[in-house]
């Protein structure tokens, strides 16, 4: 780097909706400022799921290290407080060699977990419990979330409706400890963040869904969802449940056609983005881009440009 003013001791946080190009520019972001990414999505931690998470590329791993990628098996729960554990060291091995950490994602509550040092009860989950609450919320839609609502309404909240993993980790903290999701978590040491937000007219983000998902099926997401299956994955593991997994198990299946399975996909997508847009607007500490059809190069730019002006306030 030159000698304008940079991220410093800050960390730079680059967060969005999904296919909104957050990889892409943090990769030039790190060529400009000497740094390395640190994941923030819950989805690239697993191994062997690289089509339908839109992990990033070999290439772009090959022009900037990439960390808190393939580091759990598709079996495995990956839980906020393994992310935080992971990222707070990989955050200080990037540091201590001179390097600038970048943490770029979508999973708001991994970013949030992070800046806002937030402190989780580390409750292993219980499957044969989610199960039973999965299918007496097919039974009986919103039953779930109203009874959130009576046991813990801070959490309830706080939670979307429409997001069931969410709900029923919270109604799981409660009848594991007897205590509130909101009572049991707590703040501890956070992170100094510079956060940047990029954002699209939603009309041409959803263009660039349904065009990410045409070209993940081109590259073989059919075949990654089978292989997985093959391998005794379980489809109710976390894994499974997200998306570009959940809506293919099916057709994989041969429950539902293709053309049924990717409708159905691209809807959950443009859900989750709203969802994303959602939780991180109402983060006021977050400074808003509009990369519009911007290159990565400069909406790089950009960012380092904003970076540099938060530096020097």
């Amino acid at each position: 780097m030159d000698g304008t003013p940079g991220p410093g001791s800050q960390l730079v946080v680059i967060v969005g909706p999904t296919a909104v190009g957050k990889s892409a520019a943090a990769v030039e972001l790190a060529l400009r400022v000497g740094g390395e990414i640190v994941c923030a999505d819950s989805r690239t931690v697993y191994r062997g799921m690289d089509v339908g998470t839109a992990k990033a590329t070999p290439s772009m791993r090959a022009r900037v290290p990439h960390h808190l990628l393939d580091v759990a098996d598709p079996d495995e729960v990956f839980t906020v407080w393994d992310f935080q554990r992971l990222t707070r060291a990989a955050i200080a091995d990037i540091r201590s060699r001179g390097r600038v950490p970048l943490l770029v994602g979508g999973t708001g509550l991994y970013v949030r977990a992070l800046v806002d040092g937030l402190v989780l009860p580390q409750v292993p989950p219980d499957w044969q419990a989610r199960r039973a609450w999965e299918e007496e919320e097919r039974q009986r839609p919103g039953t779930l979330y109203h009874r959130l609502q009576e046991l813990d309404p801070e959490a309830a909240a706080r939670i979307p409706p429409a997001n069931l993993r969410r709900v029923i980790r919270a109604l799981e903290v409660v009848s594991r400890t007897g205590r509130r999701l909101s009572e049991v978590a707590r703040r501890g040491p956070g992170e100094a963040a510079v956060q940047v937000g990029l954002d699209l007219d939603r009309a041409r983000l959803y263009e660039r869904i349904r065009r990410r998902i045409q070209e993940q099926l081109r590259a073989g997401l059919v075949d990654e969802v089978r292989s997985l299956l093959e391998r005794g994955v379980d489809p109710s593991r976390p894994s499974l449940q997200g998306l570009g997994y959940k809506e293919l198990v099916p057709y994989v299946r041969g429950e539902v056609s293709l053309d049924e399975a990717v409708r159905t996909l691209e809807r959950n997508t443009r859900r989750y983005a709203k969802r994303q847009w959602t939780w991180f607007r109402a983060d006021p500490r977050v400074r808003w881009l509009d990369v519009d059809d911007l290159p990565p190069e400069e909406v790089a730019e950009r960012i380092l440009e904003g970076v540099r002006t938060h530096a020097g306030a």
